[in-house]
């Protein structure tokens, strides 16, 4: 019996306008009222995540920042929240900005970033959330806690070559991530979508085999192989699909719709 899904965001249960078709929404509200708790769990920070959850009619917590933070959609009450300490952010923001690697910073809900350019357009069409230039630095200097997640946009080429750098500096403090071949996340080494589901599960006493978990990119890839059915979407990466248990239809063709009609309603 499945008692929990938990359902990537972007290229998962959003189509490429970013919103959620009504295939979707209405198999998603179906296995809600059938007692089913159904979560979101996403590398956008909690305020672009909140509007999806409420579109669904979801009262439950979420998983965002790729598992930094678990925040109830509703009350906003925090489940879970793991930080890059601002000292740490701090030094790895001096080391991106000498190779001028376009950063954003996530702090709650607010992104900053030193220069703004195409990458934050893009990015603030993608989530509808204004990406603020300023001196991060100085931002980091009077952040008491730290950052949620640290996202380096640029080439999948170059990144792959940056990501190998700064694992060999920052492998035993940090967890490194893709959400998009563009993109590359950073969080607390303990962070990831798998060890925030696991969480939540233990919080509401569901065991791994009572869950599903949909995605489409490496950042889905721990809650897959955590969850005791994994599935990947039909337009996930090669390698999401040779983990996953089943693989659905495209985030184009209602792919999360069809799983819930298949092991759920």
């Amino acid at each position: 019996m499945i008692r929990l899904v938990a359902i990537d965001l972007d290229e998962t249960l959003l189509n490429d306008a970013w919103q959620i078709s009504e295939g979707n929404i209405k198999a998603i509200r179906r296995a809600v009222a059938k007692g089913v708790m159904v979560t979101l769990a996403t590398g956008r920070m909690a305020v672009s995540a909140r509007k999806y959850a409420s579109q669904l009619g979801l009262d439950v917590p979420i998983i965002t920042c790729n598992g930094a933070l678990i925040e109830h959609s509703l009350s906003r009450e925090i489940i879970c929240h793991k930080v890059i300490p601002s000292g740490l952010a701090m030094e790895i923001i001096q080391r991106l900005q000498s190779k001028e690697v376009y950063t954003q910073v996530f702090i709650k809900d607010e992104v900053f970033t030193n220069k703004w350019n195409q990458y934050s357009k893009a990015y603030e069409e993608m989530t509808g959330i204004k990406v603020q230039e300023t001196d991060v630095l100085q931002i980091l200097h009077t952040e008491p806690e730290g950052a949620e997640k640290i996202l380096c946009i640029s080439g999948e080429d170059y990144l792959q070559t940056a990501t190998a750098e700064l694992r060999q500096i920052y492998a035993d403090r940090l967890h490194f991530t893709r959400s998009k071949p563009i993109f590359l996340d950073m969080i607390d080494k303990e962070v990831n979508k798998g060890s925030a589901l696991r969480a939540l599960a233990a919080n509401f006493g569901i065991l791994p085999e009572e869950i599903i978990a949909i995605g489409d990119n490496f950042n889905d890839r721990e809650m897959l192989m955590f969850a005791g059915i994994g599935v990947a979407m039909g337009n996930a990466h090669q390698e999401l699909k040779e983990i996953a248990d089943y693989i659905t239809a495209s985030n184009k063709e209602d792919g999360v719709a069809k799983v819930f009609e298949k092991f759920v309603l």
